[in-house]
């Protein structure tokens, strides 16, 4: 019998000398393979993939978006020329599965906790068969524990700076350009909060990145699952972790309370855009108002919790204007970090099927769909004026001073005698951000 390796393409390889986030995908697929069938994680970001020892009957299964799917490709063939069974799932398989057919040996649409283990059967069984649909949307209860054997074979408390960790899944939103409800659906699932819990205890992680496309809008979802799942955590010995969230967080004050409690940092929040005219592509989760945005973030900020503001650029309505006056908002708003990034239209979404059918598309590599790049023809600019626009702000808003200012004045909200376990959350998001615009923007 072979063995199981599951592989994921490098991204952005180690920073001082750890990879940014762990492979928190492949940990709880590898804890689903039967016991006797010998698997393997390897993360091109943390090693060069040791090819040389694979062997016919091994199955290779990588997971792979959409801006990494072309290093997949290679990966994958490669790892054919020694006779491995390739089978691609995640994000862009599930978008863009004939894509990835043209390559792959098997496929994986959908979320593959259930799909997997029958793959891995029908594998050394016989052979698996080209397709697998896993879209049901099924419970998260008792879904892919860790297994101790994948804890100590990542060994993510030494080699990666962020574990992730996921709490819920879903998004009732249906924002244009985002793939969320086409990979995870559009019913919010929650994990039962005790496997949340063990799952913390026994990686013995002290801090955390959460995948959950938006779990702040829990507030208004399952305010009783939030208030039980903050007084769990807040039994824990965590330093910290940060959560994906959208602006209405901001109503929800004694959640807030808690949410400090449980030691949560900050949220990632996205206002998406400060155009008011932009309002029909965000789904209902954001309008526009600036006036708005700065009540969320003061309302965060006087209960202790962090904002990071994430905006979005290239939508229809959007002029160059826009980019002075979401600056300008920036520098006035004490943010205290910033995403900003270019409207990418990914497969399966409507943005993209709009900007299709109008013969907007640009004729360029899966690596571009970084939201970095430029894509497609915007409406109100030119390819070239989005571009010059978008770099024009990463320059303000990535700068060393406004990266220092923006950090101390996070720090300065701990108390003194925190401040010091508190650099990194402090200044690490403004960094990892600027770090990615310059490395994706100079390909």
């Amino acid at each position: 019998m072979g063995k199981v390796v599951l592989i994921y393409p490098k991204r952005d390889g180690r920073v001082l000398g750890r990879v940014p986030g762990s492979p928190y995908t492949l940990m709880r697929l590898a804890s689903l393979v039967p016991p006797g069938i010998p698997v393997e994680i390897w993360d091109e970001n943390w090693a060069d993939l040791p090819y040389h020892r694979l062997r016919p009957g091994d199955l290779v299964g990588i997971t792979s978006m959409t801006n990494s799917i072309d290093r997949a490709r290679q990966i994958g063939l490669r790892a054919r020329e020694h006779g491995a069974t390739i089978v691609v799932g995640g994000v862009h398989a599930t978008l863009c599965p004939e894509d990835v057919a043209q390559w792959a040996d098997v496929v994986n649409v959908g979320e593959a906790y259930r799909t997997w283990p029958q793959i891995v059967q029908d594998h050394f069984s016989g052979g698996a068969h080209p397709f697998y649909h896993d879209e049901a949307w099924n419970s998260l209860e008792g879904v892919a524990p860790l297994t101790d054997h994948v804890i100590a074979q990542v060994q993510e408390n030494h080699r990666y700076w962020t574990p992730y960790l996921e709490i819920t899944r879903g998004c009732p939103r249906n924002c244009s350009f985002c793939t969320a409800i086409r990979v995870s659906g559009q019913k919010m699932r929650l994990r039962p909060i005790e496997e949340v819990v063990e799952e913390i205890q026994r990686r013995q992680i002290r801090r955390f990145f959460l995948t959950d496309d938006n779990f702040g809008l829990n507030f208004r979802l399952n305010p009783d699952y939030i208030v039980a799942l903050f007084r769990a955590l807040a039994k824990l010995p965590l330093t910290g972790w940060t959560a994906q969230a959208e602006q209405m967080v901001g109503k929800y004050p004694e959640l807030l309370d808690l949410a400090r409690e449980a030691h949560l940092d900050k949220f990632f929040i996205g206002f998406e855009s400060v155009n008011p005219r932009n309002k029909r592509n965000l789904g209902g989760k954001a309008r526009g108002l600036q006036d708005e945005y700065r009540q969320v973030i003061k309302t965060c900020h006087d209960h202790g919790i962090g904002v990071v503001g994430l905006f979005v650029f290239g939508f229809d309505e959007d002029t160059l204007e826009t980019f002075e006056e979401t600056w300008k908002f920036i520098r006035e708003s004490e943010l205290d970090s910033v995403s900003v990034t270019v409207l990418t239209p990914f497969p399966g979404t409507p943005q993209r099927a709009e900007l299709e059918r109008a013969g907007r598309l640009l004729d360029v590599p899966w690596s571009y769909y970084d939201t970095a790049h430029v894509t497609f023809i915007p409406k109100q600019m030119t390819v070239e004026e989005l571009k010059q626009g978008y770099d024009w702000l990463c320059r303000k808003v990535y700068s060393p001073h406004r990266i220092i200012q923006r950090g101390l004045r996070t720090l300065s909200r701990y108390p003194l005698t925190r401040r010091s376990r508190k650099l990194m959350v402090s200044f690490g998001t403004d960094l990892g951000y600027w770090r990615t615009y310059r490395y994706r923007y100079a390909t």
